[in-house]
């Protein structure tokens, strides 16, 4: 079902705004040296007004990532303010000494998505959307769902 009702939605669903990044480190020392600032970047993330859930993930061999939800792209903003981030973003950007490589991308959520099941709001059963949503070259709705 479309909605652009998240208020049963788990923190994720609730979010509007999200950041997907990356920082190759330089080797095995420089991710030890990370984790001084980064448990606190972390702590001082969760306490934010804002803040709705986040993860880590690993690419070999020395590659962090990180998806964090906010409610909006200001309370995500407000985060890449804070101090700790900024001092962790100077370390990884200091020439080549402790990352080589790195990326960050922000995205803002539509208004309207789809919801079914226990995290509708708009009542507990599950739905079928009638039709998909429009492609960018499409006008008006999108073609109609076909099932078997």
């Amino acid at each position: 079902m479309r909605t652009t009702d998240f208020s049963q939605a788990p923190p994720q669903g609730r979010a509007t705004a999200m950041f997907v990044g990356a920082t190759r480190y330089r080797g095995p020392l420089s991710i030890v040296k990370l984790t001084l600032t980064w448990f606190r970047m972390v702590r001082d993330m969760k306490r934010m007004r804002g803040y709705r859930w986040h993860t880590i993930y690993w690419e070999f061999p020395y590659t962090l990532g990180t998806i964090a939800f906010f409610e909006d792209r200001d309370a995500l903003l407000r985060f890449a303010r804070s101090r700790h981030h900024r001092e962790l973003m100077r370390w990884v950007t200091d020439g080549t000494r402790n990352a080589t490589a790195g990326y960050i991308r922000l995205y803002n959520a539509e208004p309207e998505g789809y919801s079914n099941g226990a995290w509708r709001a708009e009542g507990g059963p599950m739905a079928h959307i009638e039709t998909f949503t429009p492609l960018s070259t499409e006008d008006g709705a999108g073609p109609p769902v076909v099932r078997p």
